[in-house]
């Protein structure tokens, strides 16, 4: 029997290092680990899509994204025939994004975010007076490598911004109802992991592992 390839893609400027502990059967499946790169200067959301889309080398093969990546999976689909289209802590449509995100949208505040500030997180330990705070910026600085203010800024724009208005019901959406980034009150129709935070893929590994092969498979 042929293995079913799965397409992981990372969650906005995170490298596919955040997928080291996701293990799947070797037997039945395949892993692939997709990574960002910098976007065309003024480049549409469904553009870079396309361009990622031609990255993806099997047919029918599932798309797995995390956070923004998950936004970004839902946009290839369109390009490809994937199996299944899997989403992790991230949103279906518009109509998902916190109230925050859609008040950044109308005022434009997101454009004045301090996204030059990425390349500097070394400085930013020394104002860690929290142990939290300090092992966020570890995170940070293990898993977020793409921290170009040019990429920040496109990608920030494209979630605050995301047009998409009707959810597709093919998707598959697993979220933690702790989950600061895209609270679960504004989230329908999902698999929930109990406790699970917006950053679940590195410390939810364990019920991933043991649930995402059944969940792709039926």
């Amino acid at each position: 029997m042929s293995k079913i390839h799965v397409y992981f893609m990372p969650g906005l400027a995170a490298s596919s290092s955040i997928f080291e502990r996701i293990k799947l059967p070797e037997e039945t499946f395949e892993i692939h680990l997709l990574e960002w790169f910098l976007p065309e200067q003024k480049e549409t959301l469904t553009h870079y899509a396309e361009r990622m889309a031609a990255l993806v080398a099997h047919k029918d093969a599932v798309l797995l994204g995390v956070s923004f990546g998950g936004i970004l999976v839902q946009e290839m689909k369109q390009y490809l025939n994937p199996k299944k289209v899997i989403i992790i802590s991230s949103v279906k449509s518009r109509t998902e994004l916190p109230m925050r995100m859609k008040i950044a949208k109308s005022t434009k505040m997101y454009k004045i975010l301090p996204t030059g500030l990425a390349k500097n997180v070394d400085k930013l330990s020394k104002y860690a007076f929290t142990k939290l705070l300090r092992q966020r910026i570890e995170l940070y600085k293990i898993f977020l490598t793409m921290n170009s203010k040019e990429y920040l800024d496109w990608a920030i724009e494209q979630v605050v911004s995301w047009e998409r208005a009707e959810i597709d019901p093919d998707v598959i959406h697993i979220h933690g109802d702790a989950d600061e980034v895209f609270p679960t009150k504004n989230i329908s129709n999902f698999i929930n992991i109990k406790g699970g935070t917006h950053i679940m893929i590195l410390n939810k590994f364990r019920w991933i592992n043991n649930n995402l092969p059944e969940i792709i498979l039926k």
